[in-house]
């Protein structure tokens, strides 16, 4: 190759990196001042809506706010469900998600950050089926409905766990576990986070004793797939964040974590 052939081929790679720079969502967050990030703010601890405000709260919030934050941007949060959230991504509607179950499936179209937390699934009953339901095998009956939401990683993990039950899938603003507590089905299953908060929230509610939870799954944030300076940029955040204990202080916070 001759020199003229190099320093051409060295400019091409050059003004490619910074094409790939300027349509970076990076850009477009610092030269806007506005960090927007997709939130169902139905999944309790972590993205809440008080419908009365329109406003949200959670541990997903807090990550975000102070994701924003250290940018020096404001922060939008954009209403979003669980059957468009990759969509949202894709098309733009916003740079990012808060938390979201790592999976092949939406990895197909969306590319995720690192991980920060990790969950496993449970399932959830009323307390008067206590003697009924005692292990995953007790659901798994052809006279057993179990719910999930539609759009949630919980949607195919009760296809997959309970092949022999019925199957009943809602779609939000409904959720799975209000099917449980209005009689429609016999359980649900959900992360064993948001199991938590929903019996201390329901007294009808329990966890059904399932000897371990099933399918651990790592959390991270959804993000243009192509988008490599904007994921580079939120995984050295989130390194930042971990050294520094912020997952941590909002894990206890929000009751992922113990004291």
């Amino acid at each position: 190759m001759t020199f003229f052939k190099i320093i051409a081929a060295a400019t091409v790679l050059s003004l490619s990196a910074v094409a790939a720079q300027a349509q970076s969502a990076l850009n477009d967050i610092l030269s806007s001042g506005v960090l927007k990030v997709g939130t169902t703010g139905d999944w309790n601890p972590m993205t809440m809506r008080d419908i009365a405000t329109n406003t949200y709260e959670g541990y997903d919030i807090d990550v975000m706010t102070a994701l924003a934050a250290d940018m020096g941007v404001e922060i939008e949060f954009v209403p979003t469900d669980w059957k468009t959230l990759v969509a949202g991504v894709t098309s733009g509607q916003y740079h990012m998600t808060g938390s979201a179950s790592v999976s092949a499936a939406r990895a197909k179209a969306a590319g995720y950050s690192d991980s920060y937390f990790s969950l496993a699934t449970v399932p959830l009953t009323l307390a008067t089926n206590a003697d009924r339901f005692q292990s995953w095998d007790d659901l798994n009956q052809a006279d057993v409905s179990v719910a999930a939401t539609l759009g949630t990683t919980q949607e195919a993990q009760v296809k997959q766990y309970f092949p022999n039950a019925t199957h009943r899938i809602v779609e939000a603003p409904a959720r799975d576990f209000q099917e449980v507590l209005a009689g429609r089905a016999d359980a649900n299953i959900t992360s064993n986070v948001e199991a938590n908060k929903l019996v201390a929230q329901y007294d009808q509610l329990m966890i059904v004793p399932v000897e371990t939870g099933r399918s651990p799954t790592p959390i991270a944030m959804l993000l243009p797939q192509s988008d490599q300076v904007w994921i580079n940029y939120v995984n050295t955040w989130i390194a930042l964040q971990k050294e520094r204990g912020l997952f941590d202080e909002l894990g206890v916070k929000w009751q992922l974590l113990a004291e």
